[in-house]
């Protein structure tokens, strides 16, 4: 086994790598295990549109879905689809509980999103949360919540009860810090009822790329030379911001009582401009206590000529210059995430949506 290889030094330089993917053939065919064994994976992130296409894209669920209907013929496709997400984050959690053990419940964590229908009902996320974490009942489960503003008050019900959150869709830094806080008051709400804190994890997915993607045209005509450098710039400055929260005093007290800091999560790395470097998203915002979820060709790309240096922090004042220039270019960026994060939770409705008919037409399709 290679000792060289850039995601074990990856891991061992205090960024946790997650594979933001997973598909029934990964884990029956033993290419999980691999990656565990070879890479020291320590984690797996999914979510509606990744399931969007391993059910869609593949016969993998095929014999899945027919012993389901034969179990109970009257399932809906909702019903059928959380069955098979549930087998698939199970086996996957099962395979990273070595790691979750090693790392004393750090890693290995797998992430199941809630129906992204429910992104702005607080009540309905909390009672999917609830039942998804209950019917998973594993420590190393995170359920996936998209950070809207109900979805805060989701959260900080949610790690009140002790269950663990991957707070997904966040573009913004001023609504990660929201994320920090609504999770600082879930623990506060536990603690306050005397109950353990030091089994509870959480993760705040930030999202990287798309607001490279979103702004470069805008500045293609009014600074051209600020494209390819927003997206990590936002993702900078809200690192400065966790290191504030998770290094205050108010934290503090919540360390002292068994609480560990809600990381953040780097997705939606992968370059989507063919004329940057495939591993813009990853090679600047490496730094400790910290994960980045790698969709498999941006995993392999990193495998294969991923330079590990300690990035995250260095050029802020940089990064603050260029966040700083665009309100005089005319770009309001906290309008441009907000728009980022309805685009973002409707891309998973239609997956979502798309994922629930394609369901409905494989078992309509299946002979009896």
């Amino acid at each position: 086994m290679s000792h060289d290889n850039p995601l074990r030094l990856l891991n061992a330089a205090g960024q946790s790598v997650w594979y933001d993917h997973i598909q029934r053939s990964m884990l029956t065919s033993g290419r999980l295990a691999q990656l565990i064994a070879e890479d020291d994976l320590r984690g797996i992130t999914s979510n509606p549109s990744i399931f969007e296409k391993a059910i869609t894209g593949s016969s993998d669920y095929d014999d899945a879905l027919r012993r389901e209907l034969q179990r109970d013929p009257g399932q809906t496709s909702r019903q059928l689809f959380f069955n098979l997400a549930v087998e698939d984050i199970r086996a996957a959690a099962i395979a990273l509980r070595p790691t979750y053990d090693a790392t004393a419940g750090v890693d290995g964590m797998v992430s199941l999103e809630v129906s992204p229908d429910l992104a702005h009902d607080v009540d309905a996320t909390v009672r999917e949360a609830r039942e998804l974490f209950a019917r998973l009942a594993l420590p190393n489960v995170m359920i996936k919540v998209p950070g809207t503003v109900p979805g805060l008050h989701a959260v900080e019900r949610l790690i009140a009860d002790g269950i663990n959150v991957n707070v997904t869709l966040l573009f913004s830094v001023e609504r990660y810090v929201s994320v920090a806080e609504a999770y600082l008051r879930g623990l506060e709400r536990r603690r306050a009822r005397g109950l353990p804190l030091d089994h509870i994890a959480s993760v705040a997915s930030f999202f990287v790329s798309r607001l490279d993607t979103t702004l470069d045209p805008l500045l293609a005509e009014r600074q051209p030379e600020l494209q390819g450098k927003i997206a990590n710039a936002n993702a900078k400055l809200a690192y400065q911001e966790y290191l504030e929260i998770f290094g205050g005093g108010h934290f503090a007290a919540l360390r002292a009582a068994g609480a560990r800091p809600q990381r953040l999560l780097w997705a939606s790395t992968s370059t989507k401009n063919p004329a940057y470097p495939d591993l813009l998203y990853v090679d600047n915002l490496i730094g400790p206590d910290t994960v980045n979820t790698l969709p498999p060709a941006t995993y392999d790309a990193f495998r294969d000529h991923g330079v590990v240096a300690d990035t995250l922090e260095q050029d802020v004042e940089i990064a603050l210059a260029h966040l700083a220039a665009l309100p005089e270019l005319g770009i309001d960026l906290s309008a441009v995430t907000d728009q980022l994060e309805i685009e973002g939770i409707d891309a998973f409705i239609q997956s979502f949506n798309k994922l629930l008919a394609a369901i409905e037409a494989k078992t309509s399709a299946l002979p009896a």
